[in-house]
C-alpha cells in the first residue's frame, strides 16, 4: 500500500512539474491607431531570456515556468514599448487583444546618428560616437549619445575600439586603429535601425564582444517595415541639408525582398568655418527565402563622405577670433577652399546565409570591402609656415621674447591677425609661381592616401542543447592589404615639386625621378598587410531565477610592413618587406545574473582579456622605414561591472557599477619638439602604459502620468594614468643630437611620471534631468539639462620624464626646477565646468494609411561656449623653455582645445507609406 501511495505521489509530482513547464501566457498584438495585427512584435518577461515573436496573425504564446510577479515586455518596430504587469500562478494567461501605440518620437531614434556626429568636431579626437549609438531604449545610452555627446563624452571613457559593430554578422572595427568608420555606411540612417545590441560584458549569441558592447546592425528587408519613407532634413550643424529615400518591396509571394535607399547631405560650411560638407550614400539589399528555415542575402553599400576639417585652437586664438573659427581655409576665386579636407569612399558587399530552426541557427557570411580614405594637407619647403595661427604670427610670440616683452609689436600683430584670420590662398600662388623659384614648388597641396582592400569571412552557429543551456560557436578570418602615400593633388602654380626632406636635405626615395608632378606619388610609400583569425565559444546556463554564462576566445594576429621606396635617411630598412609581428592571445569571460523578482534583478560580469595591439601601434614610422616598436607586447586588460535592474509599471532603470583596468598599452605619437635631445619631429613611442577606468553609471524613466515621464541619467567615473610609462623618441633627421641618441637615432628618456594624471576621455562627471510629453494626439515635446564637469586636455608626457628637467647648455639640471615649481608648472588643470538645456519635439498625423512627421531640435539653448577637449603641446621639450613661454600668461605653445556646437538646430520631415 505504502509503495503505490510513493508511485502514485511521484506520478501526480512529474505531471505537475511538466503542467508547470506548459504554462503560458497568450494574447493578440495589434495598432491601436489602424487596429491591425502586428507581425514579428517581440514579446519576453524582463528579466528573462525567453523572446517568442508574433505571427503574421499578432498572435503568441509565451510559456513560463516561474512563479511570482514579472514585466512582460512587447515591442515592435515604429511602435512603443508596452509593459504589461502579470501574476504568474499555476494557470495559463490570456491576455487577448494588447493594443501598442506607434512611436511618435521614432524620429529622434532615427535622427539619433546623425545628431551625434554633428557634434564631431574632430574624428581623430573623438571617434567613439559609435559606442554611444547602440541602444536608444536604454535612457542612459540615450542621453550619452543625445546630450553629452556634445561635449565628447565616452560611455565608461572607453576608445570605440573596445566596442564591435557587426553589419548582418560581419564584423566592421577597422584592423589599423581597431576603430569602427561609421561613414561608410552614414546617412543610412532608414536601414541601420534594426540593431541587437548587448551593454557592456553582457553575453552576446553571435561575438565575444568588446568590453564596451556589441552592436549587430541587421540590413535584411524583412527586417524592416516594408513601404517608402521620404524624407527631408535642414541643420546649422555639419550640414545644412539632407535628402533621403528608402523603398523596401516586403515579401513578394513569401520568397523574396528587396531593399534601396539612397541619402545626399551637403553643405557650403557647418557650424564651424570652412567645414563644407559634401556626401552621398546608396544601399541596396536582396533577401530570398530558400525554405521556411534558410534565407540567402546580398548587400552592397556605397558610401562617399567629403568633409571640410577644423583645428584645436589655443585660448589665445579663442579670445581673438570666437569658437567659431577655423585658421584651415581660406578665399580662393571667391569660393572657401579648406586646406585639410577627409574623404572616404570605400564600398562594402556583403553575402550572407542563414539557417534557423528550433534548436539550431547558422549564420556564415563574406564580405569584401575597397575604396579611398584620403586626408589633405597643404606642404610647404622652404617657405613660410601659410597657418595664419603660427606662434611666430600671434600677439603671444613677442610677449614671450627672452629680450623682454614687445607690446607694441604684440598689438601689431593682434591686428594683423585680426585683419587676415584666414589662408592667404593668392600668396601661395604668387610664392609659387614668382621668377626665383623657376617652376619648383614652395607650396604643394597633397593628399595622404590610405587604399584599403579586405575580406572578412564569419560562420557562427546557436545551438540549443536544452530548455536550460545553449552553446554559441564562432569564427572569423579577415585579411587586409592597405596601400599608403602621399599623392600631389595641385601643384598651386608650380610646374614640379623637388621630393627631398627640407630639414636632412636628403632624398625620400633614391631611386625614382626627385622631380614630381602633379598625380605622382612623393614623399612615401608603403603597403600594411594583416591577417586576423579569431574563434569563440560560449556556453549559457538558464535555470529559472539565475543565468549564467562563461566564453572563450582566441586569436592568431600577424603584421607586416612592406616599404615600395627607399629612404635616404632609413636605406638599410625602408625599401622592402620587415619582419613578421605575430600575436596569439586568449580571453575568457563569465557573468551570472539572478531574478530577485519578476521587477528587480541583478547581474555581475566579469572578464580577462588579452589583446593584440592595433596596427597603428606596431610600427615607430612607416611611413620611412620597417622599424617595429622594441618588445612589443600584448595588451591585457580586466574588467567587471556589477548592474541592478528595475522594471516596475511607472519605474524602470539601471545601475551600473564597472572596474576596468588596461596594462601593457603602448601608443606611437607624431609631434614637433625643440629639446636638449635635439630639434625636430619625432615618434614618441610609450610602453607599458596602464590605464584604470571605474565608476557608476544611473539611468531612470518614471512614468509620471500617461503623457509625462520623467528622467535622471548620471555618470560619475574616473579615469586615470596607472602606471609611470617608459618613453622613447626618434628622430627623422638629422636635427636630433647625435651625441644623446643610438645609431637607430632613438633616444630613451625613461619613464614618464604621468600615474594619477587624469585621461583625456571626456566629461567624468555628467548628469542629466529630464521631462517628456506626449500628446493623445501624437504631438511631442522633451527637454533635458545637462551637467558636464571633470574634463582633463590631454597630457604632453615628454614633459613629464627627467630629461625635461636637463638644461641643454650644461647638460645638468635647471638651478630652480624644484619640485614645488615643475609640479606647479606641469598642474594638470580641468576644463571649465558647463550646462547645456536640449529640446527636441516633433508631431506626427496619419493620413489614409500614410504618415507625416515632423522632428526639430535645439541644442544648446543658451548659447553656452564650452571646450570639449584638447592637448598639451610638446614643442617646449624642456623646464626652461616652458617656463620662459609661460611668464606672460599668455604661451605661445599653450594647450590647443577644441570648442563645442554653439545653439544649433535641427529639422526633420518625414513622409511614409
Amino acid at each position: 500500500m505504502i509503495k503505490h501511495t510513493l508511485f502514485l505521489i511521484l506520478v501526480f509530482k512529474i505531471f505537475s512539474v511538466q503542467a508547470q513547464g506548459n504554462l503560458s501566457i497568450k494574447g493578440f498584438i495589434k495598432d491601436r491607431l489602424k487596429v491591425e495585427s502586428i507581425e514579428n512584435a517581440q514579446v519576453t518577461l524582463e528579466g528573462e531570456n525567453d523572446v517568442v515573436n508574433t505571427d503574421e496573425f499578432g498572435g503568441f504564446i509565451l510559456n513560463f515556468s516561474s512563479r511570482g510577479e514579472y514585466i512582460l515586455r512587447i515591442s515592435a518596430s515604429d511602435f512603443s514599448i508596452k509593459r504589461v504587469p502579470v501574476f504568474l500562478e499555476e494557470k495559463n494567461i490570456d491576455l487577448g487583444d494588447v493594443l501598442l501605440q506607434r512611436d511618435i518620437t521614432i524620429e529622434k531614434s532615427i535622427n539619433l546618428v546623425t545628431i551625434t556626429d554633428d557634434e564631431l568636431l574632430d574624428d581623430e579626437v573623438n571617434s567613439n560616437a559609435l559606442a554611444l549609438l547602440q541602444s536608444t531604449k536604454d535612457i542612459f545610452l540615450n542621453r550619452a549619445a543625445f546630450d553629452f555627446g556634445q561635449a565628447f563624452f565616452r560611455v565608461r571613457g572607453y576608445d570605440s575600439q573596445y566596442g564591435e559593430v557587426h553589419l548582418n554578422g560581419l564584423p566592421m572595427n577597422k584592423m589599423y586603429d581597431g576603430r569602427p568608420q561609421w561613414n561608410n555606411w552614414g546617412g543610412l540612417n532608414d536601414v541601420i535601425r534594426n540593431q541587437q545590441y548587448t551593454n557592456g560584458l553582457s553575453a552576446s549569441d553571435f561575438t565575444f564582444g568588446g568590453i564596451l558592447g556589441n552592436t549587430n546592425i541587421d540590413l535584411r528587408p524583412t527586417g524592416l517595415r516594408p513601404g517608402t519613407r521620404l524624407s527631408s532634413s535642414i541643420s546649422n550643424r555639419t550640414y545644412s541639408g539632407r535628402l533621403m529615400a528608402t523603398y523596401n518591396s516586403g515579401l513578394n509571394n513569401e520568397k523574396f525582398a528587396f531593399i534601396l535607399s539612397a541619402s545626399r547631405r551637403w553643405a557650403k560650411q557647418g557650424y564651424i568655418e570652412g567645414t563644407l560638407y559634401d556626401s552621398y550614400a546608396i544601399y541596396g539589399s536582396a533577401e530570398y527565402l530558400l525554405n521556411d528555415k534558410s534565407t540567402l542575402s546580398a548587400t552592397a553599400i556605397v558610401a562617399s563622405n567629403r568633409r571640410g576639417r577644423s583645428s584645436a585652437i589655443t585660448e589665445e586664438v579663442f579670445e581673438i577670433q570666437g569658437n567659431r573659427y577655423n585658421p584651415y581655409w581660406g578665399v580662393q576665386n571667391d569660393k572657401i577652399r579648406n586646406s585639410r579636407e577627409r574623404h572616404i569612399r570605400e564600398p562594402l558587399f556583403l553575402l550572407n546565409y542563414q539557417y534557423e530552426s528550433k534548436k539550431l541557427q547558422i549564420k556564415a557570411g563574406l564580405a569584401y570591402q575597397t575604396g579611398i580614405y584620403k586626408r589633405s594637407r597643404l606642404g610647404y619647403f622652404n617657405a613660410p609656415n601659410p597657418d595664419p595661427t603660427y606662434y611666430r604670427y600671434l600677439p603671444s610670440f613677442y610677449l614671450n621674447s627672452p629680450i623682454g616683452a614687445n607690446f607694441e609689436s604684440a598689438n601689431q600683430a593682434e591686428e594683423g591677425f585680426l585683419d587676415h584670420p584666414q589662408l592667404d590662398w593668392e600668396n601661395i600662388y604668387k610664392a609659387n609661381t614668382s621668377g626665383g623659384q623657376n617652376g619648383e614648388a614652395a607650396y604643394v597641396f597633397y593628399d595622404d592616401t590610405t587604399k584599403d582592400n579586405q575580406l572578412t569571412a564569419r560562420l557562427t552557429s546557436n545551438i540549443e542543447i536544452n530548455s536550460h543551456l545553449q552553446l554559441d560557436l564562432g569564427a572569423t578570418y579577415r585579411k587586409l592589404n592597405s596601400k599608403n602615400y602621399a599623392q600631389i593633388e595641385d601643384l598651386l602654380g608650380a610646374e614640379y615639386h623637388k621630393d627631398i626632406d627640407v630639414f636632412s636635405e636628403t632624398l625620400n626615395d633614391v631611386t625614382s625621378d626627385i622631380n614630381k608632378i602633379e598625380g605622382d606619388i612623393f614623399n612615401y610609400n608603403y603597403n600594411l598587410s594583416g591577417n586576423d583569425t579569431d574563434m569563440f565559444t560560449q556556453l549559457s546556463v538558464d535555470y529559472n531565477k539565475v543565468k549564467s554564462f562563461i566564453s572563450g576566445r582566441y586569436t592568431l594576429v600577424d603584421y607586416q610592413r612592406e616599404g615600395m621606396f627607399k629612404n635616404e635617411r632609413f636605406t638599410d630598412n625602408s625599401l622592402g618587406k620587415s619582419q613578421q609581428v605575430s600575436f596569439s592571445n586568449w580571453a575568457v569571460k563569465t557573468g551570472a545574473s539572478y531574478t530577485i523578482t519578476g521587477r528587480h534583478w541583478v547581474s555581475v560580469n566579469a572578464a580577462y582579456i588579452n589583446k593584440a595591439p592595433t596596427l597603428q601601434n606596431v610600427f615607430i614610422n612607416p611611413r620611412e622605414n620597417n622599424n617595429v616598436v622594441p618588445n612589443i607586447q600584448s595588451e591585457k586588460i580586466t574588467s567587471v561591472d556589477a548592474n541592478y535592474y528595475l522594471r516596475m509599471p511607472k519605474l524602470t532603470g539601471r545601475l551600473t557599477g564597472f572596474f576596468t583596468r588596461f596594462q601593457n598599452l603602448t601608443d606611437v605619437n607624431f609631434f614637433f619638439v625643440d629639446s636638449g635631445v635635439g630639434s625636430d619631429f619625432v615618434q614618441e613611442v610609450l610602453t607599458d602604459l596602464d590605464k584604470l577606468h571605474l565608476g557608476t553609471e544611473l539611468g531612470l524613466e518614471y512614468q509620471l502620468s500617461s503623457a509625462v515621464k520623467l528622467s535622471l541619467v548620471a555618470s560619475v567615473a574616473k579615469h586615470m594614468y596607472a602606471s609611470n610609462p617608459f618613453v622613447t623618441i626618434n628622430f627623422d633627421t638629422a636635427g636630433a643630437n647625435e651625441d644623446l641618441i643610438d645609431i637607430s637615432g632613438a633616444k630613451f628618456l625613461g619613464q614618464s611620471a604621468v600615474k594619477d594624471y587624469k585621461l583625456a576621455q571626456g566629461p567624468q562627471k555628467a548628469i542629466a534631468v529630464g521631462i517628456e510629453y506626449r500628446d493623445p494626439k501624437y504631438w511631442w515635446v522633451s527637454a533635458s539639462a545637462n551637467y558636464l564637469a571633470n574634463n582633463y586636455a590631454n597630457i604632453s608626457t615628454i614633459t613629464r620624464t627627467q630629461s625635461f628637467l636637463i638644461d641643454p647648455e650644461t647638460q645638468l639640471p635647471f638651478p630652480d626646477a624644484t619640485d614645488e615649481n615643475v609640479e606647479k608648472l606641469l598642474k594638470q588643470k580641468p576644463l571649465d565646468n558647463f550646462y547645456l538645456l536640449n529640446i527636441v519635439g516633433g508631431k506626427s498625423w496619419l493620413k489614409k494609411g500614410k504618415y507625416i512627421s515632423v522632428f526639430a531640435s535645439v541644442n544648446n539653448v543658451f548659447d553656452t561656449s564650452f571646450r570639449t577637449g584638447g592637448y598639451e603641446q610638446s614643442r617646449n621639450g624642456n623646464y626652461g623653455q616652458l617656463k620662459q613661454d609661460n611668464l606672460s600668461g599668455s604661451p605661445s605653445f599653450a594647450p590647443k582645445y577644441w570648442y563645442g556646437f554653439g545653439r544649433s538646430y535641427f529639422l526633420n520631415f518625414a513622409f511614409s507609406f
